[in-house]
C-alpha cells in the first residue's frame, strides 16, 4: 500500500486546503462511478464512526484523528471519504482462538457435591454377629452373599461381611476338629 502525504497529487485534495505534516494511504480501489458520486450528512457520519472506533482502539493519535476529521467536514465525493479510512478496519477484528486452554480458576470451578453415605449391607452385619454367636455355616452362607451384594450395589460394609467369613472359618474348623477328636 502506497503512502502519500496530504495534498499531493491523487489524494483528491488541492495542496494547502489540509495541514501539512499529515499521511494518507492511496486510495483504496473503488468502482470509478462510486468514487465520484457525491456524500451526503450520513457517509460523513459512518466515516466519524469508523475514525473514532479507530482512535479508540489507538490506530490514530490526537493528530491523526483531527486531521482526518478535518478532512471528512470537507470532503464532498465517496472517493475522498474512502481515502481517509483506507488504512483502517472497517469492522470489529475477531480474536485469534487461543492455541492453548487457559485453566479455569479454582474460584469459579463448580463446588463438587458432598460423598454419598453409602448403605451398609445388612447381611455382611448378620454374617458378623452370626460369626460372633458361634453359628459358623450361616456366618460363611450370609457372609459369601452379602460379599457379592456389596460389589453388585456399591454397599459398605465389606469389612463386617470379611469378618464374619474369618471368624465362621475359623468356627467351623474349630468344630471340625472336635468332631474328629471324639471321633477318634
Amino acid at each position: 500500500m502506497s503512502v502519500q502525504p496530504w495534498g499531493e497529487p491523487g489524494s483528491g485534495y488541492p495542496p494547502g486546503k489540509l495541514p501539512a505534516g499529515g499521511w494518507q494511504p492511496a486510495p483504496a480501489p473503488a468502482a470509478a462511478s462510486q468514487a465520484g458520486m457525491r456524500a451526503g450528512h450520513a457517509d460523513r457520519d459512518r466515516t466519524l464512526d469508523v475514525l473514532k472506533a479507530a482512535f479508540a482502539e489507538g490506530r490514530l493519535t490526537v493528530q491523526e484523528y483531527e486531521q482526518r476529521h478535518e478532512a471528512v467536514a470537507a470532503a464532498q465525493t465517496y472517493g475522498q471519504l474512502a481515502v481517509l479510512v483506507a488504512d483502517l478496519p472497517s469492522g470489529p477484528m475477531t480474536a485469534p482462538p487461543p492455541t492453548v486452554a487457559t485453566p479455569v480458576p479454582a474460584t469459579f470451578m463448580p463446588v463438587p457435591p458432598p460423598p454419598q453415605a453409602r448403605q451398609t449391607n445388612v447381611l455382611a452385619v448378620v454374617s458378623l454377629v452370626a460369626g460372633l454367636f458361634g453359628l459358623s455355616a450361616p456366618a460363611v452362607i450370609t457372609g459369601h452373599i452379602a460379599r457379592a451384594e456389596i460389589r453388585r450395589r456399591n454397599m459398605d460394609g465389606d469389612w463386617a461381611a470379611v469378618l464374619g467369613l474369618v471368624i465362621g472359618y475359623l468356627g467351623c474348623a474349630f468344630w471340625t476338629l472336635m468332631i474328629l477328636i471324639g471321633i477318634a
